[in-house]
């Protein structure tokens, strides 16, 4: 009888012991920049130590991280696309967006400038300095980069299918490193690029309009949809990066001495 009521004790044990561990644990999809900058590794620890909430990151593209959201995939998402954001929002997929912090997009390329982007008079004129006289590398991801880029030839009227254009379908790191290593320019959010300037020739060839802010938001997943996520620990995410602490280890983080990003969550 004792042997019995042991066996019945352990197979209950194991079966409340998976539930409690996914309780603890929230699923981030999140764009590669967040990682590839080191942001990610500053911000975690300290947000477990603080809530006891583990954070499982699936870094890709904007395009993908919301697909994952919309399949109830994840708990939460953080992306920097704005108008596939609303779109997520308003389809009724995501909750509560929250902007959270921003970094700008830089146009990098060779040092020689091929293209004499330093001269070009406004964006839509790079780009077409760009498309006339340089190479270009593009993620090609559906990442939110990536649909900035496309946003941008657009709006310069520029189809991009010119002979310098190559499209790789790569994450923001690749690709900086690819363009380095073919002499093209890419657009790049400023973090990435400060974060890989020990193993790029590449510089900034084009910088500052206001049509390059890059903005990043959270969003939780809608528990109307998907019942089941972890919506308690999506919420402390949330809560705690928006929270005073959060938004100063933001704002704190550096890489080679440089703030790759800034908080800008107003209440």
């Amino acid at each position: 009888m004792k042997f019995l009521r042991t066996l019945i004790a352990s197979a209950a044990l194991a079966i409340v012991l998976p539930t409690m561990a996914a309780n603890t644990e929230v699923k981030l999809a999140t764009t590669t920049s967040t990682d590839n900058t080191g942001l990610l590794a500053h911000l975690l620890p300290e947000f477990t130590k603080d809530t006891g909430y583990t954070v499982h990151v699936i870094a890709t593209g904007t395009g993908k991280a919301l697909r994952h959201g919309r399949n109830g995939d994840v708990d939460v998402v953080m992306t920097h696309a704005p108008a596939a954001e609303a779109k997520f929002v308003e389809e009724g997929y995501g909750h509560q967006p929250r902007y959270l912090m921003m970094n700008d997009f830089v146009i990098v390329g060779p040092k020689e400038d091929p293209a004499k982007l330093a001269q070009a008079k406004d964006i839509n004129d790079a780009m077409q300095r760009i498309a006339d006289h340089g190479k270009f590398v593009s993620r090609g991801d559906e990442s939110g980069t990536h649909m900035k880029e496309l946003a941008m030839w657009k709006a310069a009227g520029i189809e991009p299918t010119f002979k310098g254009y190559s499209a790789i379908g790569q994450g923001m790191g690749p690709a900086l490193l690819t363009a380095d290593e073919m002499g093209a320019y890419l657009l790049a959010d400023r973090g990435t690029y400060l974060a890989f300037l020990d193993r790029i020739r590449s510089e900034v060839s084009y910088q500052g309009a206001e049509a390059l802010a890059n903005p990043y938001q959270i969003i939780l997943i809608s528990p109307e949809r998907y019942p089941d996520l972890n919506h308690e620990g999506a919420q402390a995410l949330s809560d705690w990066l928006v929270s005073d602490k959060g938004q100063q280890m933001i704002d704190g983080f550096r890489v080679n001495g440089k703030q790759l990003f800034q908080a800008t969550y107003k209440g």
